[in-house]
């Protein structure tokens, strides 16, 4: 699950409200996640293969607001690499 953190239209804080009413363990606590070298956002991982995932400044729609970030987490993402 992915969410900017400046997102008005469905702020973070509601989405990671629903992500933990799932009732999942969680497998991998919060941890930043850095994109040369930068806080690039924080996620914290679920059982049933399920990651919470805040992009830092962005807003509804990541890859506008925040392309570089984008780019390396989707990219980790798809190669089975740790965001």
């Amino acid at each position: 699950m992915l969410i900017g953190d400046h997102d008005l239209r469905v702020p973070y804080t509601g989405t990671e409200a629903w992500t933990r009413s799932l009732g999942y363990k969680v497998i991998d606590e919060w941890r930043s996640w850095k994109v040369d070298g930068q806080i690039a956002g924080y996620t914290q991982g679920y059982d049933k293969n399920l990651t919470f995932l805040t992009v830092k400044g962005a807003g509804h729609r990541v890859p506008e607001y925040k392309p570089k970030e984008a780019l390396v987490l989707y990219s980790r993402w798809l190669e089975g690499k740790k965001i």
